[in-house]
């Protein structure tokens, strides 16, 4: 199966992309909705979070605060890698394991952490979603209503934009309407669709 995975940093637009292809029939298989399942109440996973973390890491419904861990980990970089060495490599499985079992012509992995993550040596195709870090922030405190330390602090925790761009086959220039993601969006599922096929008949 002919895999493409998307990314982009936080308050980048990856969201509208994704969108985008799946309204072309793409199958889309996304990180983050992946980490919830390997995080679930009675998980694993979960255990281990408690263990390193505490039970102050969990919320009253005996799910994970991802509030309270979020604020946590982007101000500690420490807690943040162990959080990650819990969770990416489950992450990563689960999504190997589904690409294999799509259906449409190609499959998108939506992985916002592709960069941090990494083991993704399988994939075909990176499209990294760009805008400008002043951009990102902006978008952010729209978005999310937090402070602009705290949203200062969570660009700072994820890859730079060179560092994302370093890995792309692909990009999109997100700073601009969306109404200019259309056709972007078109020229590259045409694009996927040619390589899947050739990919197929190797």
């Amino acid at each position: 199966m002919f895999t493409v995975a998307l990314t982009g940093g936080i308050a980048s637009g990856k969201s509208e992309v994704e969108r985008r292809f799946a309204a072309r029939g793409v199958e889309i298989i996304d990180a983050d909705l992946v980490a919830r399942e390997v995080i679930a109440i009675g998980t694993p996973a979960l255990q281990e979070i408690v263990a390193a973390f505490g039970s102050r890491a969990i919320g009253a419904d005996g799910a994970l605060d991802r509030r309270a861990m979020r604020e946590r980990v982007f101000g500690d970089a420490d807690a943040r890698k162990r959080l990650e060495t819990i969770i990416h490599p489950r992450v990563r499985q689960a999504l190997q394991e589904r690409a294999t079992a799509v259906c449409s012509a190609y499959g998108m992995l939506v992985i916002p952490l592709f960069v941090e993550s990494g083991e993704y040596h399988w994939v075909d195709r990176v499209l990294v979603v760009d805008v400008p870090r002043s951009v990102q922030l902006e978008r952010l405190l729209d978005r999310d209503g937090i402070t602009p330390e705290l949203a200062e602090s969570m660009l700072d925790a994820q890859a730079t934009r060179e560092q994302r761009l370093a890995i792309a086959d692909d990009v999109i220039d997100n700073s601009a309407e969306l109404a200019s993601l259309d056709d972007k969006v078109e020229n590259l599922h045409q694009s996927y669709l040619s390589l899947a096929s050739n990919k197929s008949v190797r």
